[in-house]
């Protein structure tokens, strides 16, 4: 399951990111790195980003990155 794909209060654990650009660097210094806890906050009005709750932070991704770190839901 992709990241972008989890619905508004559903948590997962990050698997693994597709993508070797600026924004893996990005990602990996705000603390998202494989089996990380991830909840989806918040969906923004237009519903091109979500708002994630990662290591006690609010942080905004757009889906367009989201896409590319898989995850694995919570039970």
């Amino acid at each position: 399951m992709k990241l972008s794909d989890l619905d508004i209060g559903s948590r997962a654990f990050v698997k693994s990111i597709f993508t070797d650009s600026l924004i893996r660097r990005r990602l990996l210094d705000i603390g998202l790195i494989p089996n990380t806890l991830v909840e989806c906050l918040y969906k923004s009005p237009l519903g091109k980003m979500k708002a994630y709750l990662i290591r006690d932070s609010v942080i905004a991704i757009r889906d367009l990155d989201a896409k590319l770190i898989e995850v694995d839901l919570c039970d």
